[in-house]
């Protein structure tokens, strides 16, 4: 049966390019769990989108003496050309400033004040006496109230993962100048979570798609007891609120960036009706790809949201979300320099090694780590010495004769399609890194089978059935990495002279036929210990030639 999917990615604020923490998290992971969908026939619309509000980019703009939709259009021109380069294969990727977005959250808050669940209050707002701006939460940084991690954000604690509001936070000072905030007496529109807290419970606990680290965070805070939420802000670069007498005031971006998800749906099919056979049939399911960062957004807020509605969308039906991926045991940092930037990787190494990389160490349980000398060996070892030498062998030897891959034996092949269905269960369940690990399993198994049979010494005939094993086993491998190397298992496609576009996860079990190999090159090389010294000080001299330090 076909199944019909929404598959999206967090949205990457476009303050600054990503770095590969940030694709791993959502970008990447959405990108094979997408690709994978496709081979097996399911209907899938994969979007995301620039989120380019808020005052990070308005205090930007300022500094570089230009308006704040011109930085971001540079911005967004730039970083969704990293992503082609990247082969990320989205349906649609969009912006927060499209007008199909903009138009649409308008509506959407409007309608949920009309059915009750917004509510004004005057508070007192952090305002920084200096920059002569009002502070969002997020450019309040103190001392976490709960787990005392120093440099708490006034929105969330990335150490505890808690949400907090500015006043939570001991000694607060304002994030750009370190000035000590003043509170000054504003109005501010609410959603009230109060509301919503039941419905939203029983989503979490009736979901088992959840990631796990998803769910536990989810249900201590609905534990704790959920609270209202400003959904407006007093900054200038946003989309207005649609409220009556909110005259400027803008919607908080984190509560207008998760309606992209629908928004860009709706964009994809050009404002028709036809983006409610996605979001409101309950045969759909929404997935998410996030860090564990954005989990309280993403499995409390917008469940929330569409639930304040009292229309019939489809709530989602997992949000992955991984633990940090490090560099070199630290956390990226763009001032301190530690990390790898997607637009630095791609002028470093082709993307397939990037993403096969990044896959096979995914920190989808705990937290992961590169390190140059680890990423050596994943592409020494496991790539070229695995993957790539098995596909390379049976190509160089049917390379010289023509093989008919229906003269494969069932049970010569029987452990190597083992391994193809375990790939196929690890993908289904979001455990990307184990479908990687068992497509991988697939070329030992391969290169133990040539080396225990040896097709070039056996007569004919039987050297003929032996590779025409062979050859299974490497249709098998081709398809289950196909959603993570597109571009590389693509070649080892038109190696065997088929269209790598016509590539379907039932292609492991067709025969073709007969084939003969032809324009057989390696698809991987080795990474020296030169290689790797050279590929840092290349990273060194990118940063030295006026980029930003990453």
């Amino acid at each position: 049966m076909r199944r019909r999917w929404i598959v999206a990615s967090a949205w990457p604020y476009i303050y600054s390019i990503p770095h590969l923490g940030n694709m791993i998290g959502s970008v990447l992971s959405a990108d094979v769990f997408a690709r994978y969908l496709r081979l097996r026939g399911d209907d899938v619309l994969f979007v995301s989108g620039s989120d380019e509000h808020g005052t990070p980019i308005e205090v930007e703009a300022m500094k570089q003496g230009v308006e704040p939709r011109k930085l971001t259009d540079e911005m967004h021109a730039t970083i969704k050309n990293l992503f082609k380069e990247w082969e990320i294969s989205f349906d649609n990727y969009t912006r927060t400033e499209s007008d199909v977005h903009k138009e649409f959250v308008r509506g959407f808050f409007l309608k949920i004040y009309e059915n009750g669940y917004v509510f004004t209050k005057d508070e007192e707002v952090p305002y920084c006496p200096r920059d002569k701006i009002y502070l969002p939460d997020r450019f309040i940084i103190g001392t976490c109230p709960y787990c005392g991690y120093d440099k708490a954000r006034g929105d969330q604690c990335e150490n505890c993962g808690r949400l907090l509001e500015p006043r939570l936070l001991l000694e607060p000072k304002c994030a750009i100048c370190g000035a000590k905030p003043e509170w000054r007496s504003t109005t501010h529109w609410y959603l009230d979570l109060r509301k919503l807290e039941d419905d939203v419970r029983r989503y979490v606990e009736g979901n088992n798609n959840l990631s796990p680290n998803a769910k536990q965070m989810s249900l201590a805070m609905l534990k704790e007891g959920l609270r209202p939420r400003a959904i407006t802000r007093d900054n200038k670069w946003g989309i207005p609120a649609p409220f009556p007498g909110a005259e400027g005031k803008t919607i908080y971006v984190w509560f207008e960036a998760v309606l992209g998800y629908v928004s860009a749906v709706i964009e994809y099919f050009n404002g028709s009706d036809e983006w409610r056979r996605y979001w409101m049939n309950q045969d759909t399911r929404v997935v998410f790809f996030i860090g564990k960062d954005n989990i309280p957004f993403h499995v409390i807020l917008l469940p929330a949201l569409l639930m304040a509605t009292r229309e019939p969308y489809v709530m989602p039906w997992s949000t992955s979300s991984t633990e940090y991926l490090l560099y070199e045991g630290m956390k990226f940092s763009k001032s301190q320099g530690v990390g790898i930037w997607i637009d630095e990787a791609i002028k470093l190494l082709p993307a397939d090694y990037w993403r096969f990389f990044l896959i096979m160490t995914r920190p989808e349980n705990r937290d992961s780590n590169f390190s140059w000398s680890q990423f050596a060996e994943v592409i020494n070892s496991t790539l070229n010495d695995t993957v790539g030498n098995f596909i390379h062998r049976v190509l160089t030897l049917i390379a010289k004769r023509e093989v008919n891959d229906g003269e494969a034996r069932e049970e010569e092949v029987r452990e190597a399609m083992k391994a193809f269905e375990a790939s196929a269960r690890h993908y289904e369940n979001i455990e990307l890194k184990d479908a990687l690990l068992s497509a991988v399993e697939i070329a030992r198994i391969g290169n133990k089978y040539l080396n225990e049979v040896q097709p070039w010494k056996l007569e004919q005939t039987d050297a003929s059935i032996a590779l025409a094993n062979a050859v299974v086993m490497v249709k098998a491998l081709g398809v289950s990495l196909y959603p993570v190397m597109p571009a590389k298992m693509g070649e080892l496609w038109a190696m065997l002279g088929m269209d790598a576009s016509k590539i379907k996860w039932s292609s492991a079990y067709e025969s073709i036929g007969i084939i003969k190999a032809s324009n057989v090159h390696p698809l991987f090389r080795k990474l020296s210990n030169d290689d790797v010294k050279s590929l840092i000080n290349r990273l060194g001299e990118m940063r030295g030639q006026g980029r930003e330090s990453a």
